[in-house]
């Protein structure tokens, strides 16, 4: 296997993440990698958080591996300045990616690590299957010296192509899908609602659907959440609930995430963040950028085998007793890298 990947190490714990995921990567594969400079990285450097040559450099490429963006030193409440987030919305809306796939299956080596008792999170297998090129991040926004609004907007064809991922993802896993929405008081919710089950008449009839509303949902995650297999929901309510979702496994820093759309590469990051307070400390739980590689290889550059070794080196490595700071251990990054190394 040889793939051209372009590689965002960005902000943060990025580089000490993304390091050890292409030195692992390269035991698996022939791997061209181009880097670029992204998120606040890139504001320092250029004034703007993507360089429209970043993403003509991605749209050419077999598959973008990102590590983490964003940090206080680029936190700022003036809508003028330039925020590292809006390069990772930009590059989402200049790939197309319109879907963003979260599984969040807690690993019996880990149950004790999470915040929820044991019996209420054995079993889970649940993916979030998040909308992310349209709502209300992406609409029309205003702001005055009184007042500001965000209009949320969703055309019919956005649900359609969602909904579309969500029951085929059901298919080849226990064929239940929660739609979540509020459509008890919003129009877009409706709507949202309305196309989701013409969709799931016409061409998933065989999928079992369920609406459960957005408030429901984040209470159902916590008290019960073996119970779902697939969500679906739109770009706002999914950025909520998987990053809620995230902490059933015990750590946010355990969570990989690919980002799909059409025809072009996908785009694969860890859920978590850039972490600013452990940065330059040896500290950062590298398994979900490791996992997210696992993810590229499979869904970017059929690479079954090599996705199915690294996320069991992964597994076997936390079976034997591998524990990050996050994790409560004492692991450092190599460490981590180390034991992942050893069983792969």
């Amino acid at each position: 296997m040889s793939a051209r990947v372009v590689t965002l190490a960005g902000d943060g714990i990025g580089p000490e993440i993304l390091e050890p995921t292409l030195a692992i990567l390269e035991r698996l594969g022939d791997f061209t990698w181009e880097p670029h400079v992204f998120g606040g990285a890139s504001i320092d450097a250029h004034g703007v958080a993507m360089t429209d040559s970043v993403l003509e450099a991605c749209r050419g490429a077999d598959a973008v591996l990102l590590a983490a963006v964003g940090g206080p030193k680029w936190d700022t409440t003036d809508p003028g300045a330039p925020r590292p987030e809006q390069g990772l919305l930009g590059l989402r809306k200049g790939l197309g990616l319109f879907a963003n796939l979260r599984p969040v299956r807690p690993l019996p080596a880990l149950y004790d690590s999470s915040p929820l008792r044991r019996e209420r999170i054995e079993g889970t297998d649940l993916l979030v299957v998040r909308e992310l090129t349209g709502g209300i991040y992406f609409g029309e926004k205003t702001r005055t010296a009184d007042r500001a609004s965000d209009l949320c907007e969703y055309t019919v064809a956005e649900v359609e192509r969602i909904a579309r991922v969500a029951f085929e993802a059901a298919r080849g896993r226990r064929n239940r899908v929660a739609s979540v929405d509020k459509a008890n008081v919003l129009e877009t919710s409706r709507q949202w609602r309305e196309v989701v089950h013409r969709v799931h008449v016409e061409e998933f009839s065989d999928v079992e659907l369920s609406d459960v509303l957005v408030d429901n949902a984040a209470m159902q995650l916590v008290g019960r959440p073996a119970e779902f297999d697939v969500i679906v929901t739109e770009n706002l309510f999914g950025d909520i609930l998987s990053d809620e979702a995230a902490m059933i496994t015990g750590s946010i820093g355990m969570l990989p995430s690919p980002s799909l759309g059409g025809a072009g590469p996908g785009l694969f990051e860890p859920v978590h963040g850039s972490a600013p307070d452990i940065a330059g400390t040896g500290a950062a739980n590298p398994l979900a950028m490791f996992l997210s590689a696992a993810l590229m290889l499979r869904h970017a550059l059929g690479s079954q085998d090599g996705a199915a070794a690294l996320e069991s080196a992964v597994d076997r490595a936390l079976d034997d007793g591998l524990r990050t700071p996050d994790l409560g251990g004492t692991a450092s990054t190599q460490e981590a890298t180390d034991a992942v190394l050893r069983h792969l």
